[in-house]
């Protein structure tokens, strides 16, 4: 005959956890309750066991979550219908959202080269040589911005109407062609 222990059988008696395994529990679940999100010094955090030990859970670290205080205790010992991910599924996620990333900021490099590279394509023909020689940012970023509003070649158009009225490049270049770029802004 077995004896009971609050409510589990002795055979499910609780055997308390090493500190050892509490810190490693919590270090792998980053020290944050898996349940609501609460982490130190906000919420005390403790070892749950996802099955529990009243159902037979051991005190194998799979088989623990870090909860805090609050969550742990509503929890009891009712078992979860959703293991939480495991440690390698959360590896995975990571390793997922780093490469996601690394991808975006290609793409987004690649998009920042291409626009630098319209808006010289567009310099060099109101002002030649001003890739090599330089710039004043304002021009530059008044290029990028009729760009990005008309289109490369609508620019580009205006940048060769200009030329040949103002042969030589420069300022009257540049003004002559932002009276263009305006118009065709407002005619839209």
């Amino acid at each position: 005959m077995r004896r009971r222990c609050g409510g589990a059988s002795m055979a499910n008696k609780r055997i308390g956890l090493s500190k050892k395994t509490r810190f490693e529990v919590f270090k792998r679940d980053g020290f944050t309750c898996q349940y609501c999100g609460a982490h130190p010094p906000e919420a005390i955090l403790e070892c749950d066991h996802i099955h529990p030990v009243a159902e037979g859970g051991k005190n194998d670290q799979d088989n623990l979550i870090t909860a805090c205080f609050t969550c742990n205790r509503g929890k009891g010992a009712v078992s979860l219908d959703a293991v939480p991910q495991s440690l390698a599924d959360k590896a995975a996620l990571v390793a997922e959202t780093e490469a996601q990333l690394r991808g975006y900021s290609e793409i987004m490099e690649a998009k920042r080269d291409r626009i630098e590279e319209d808006m010289w394509r567009v310099a060099e023909i109101i002002d030649p040589g001003s890739s090599n020689s330089g710039m004043s940012r304002d021009w530059t970023a008044s290029i990028r911005r009729f760009n990005e509003k008309l289109g490369l070649y609508v620019c580009l158009e205006a940048a060769d109407i200009a030329r040949a009225k103002f042969p030589r490049g420069g300022a009257k270049t540049f003004r002559y062609f932002c009276g263009i770029c305006w118009n065709k802004v407002r005619n839209e």
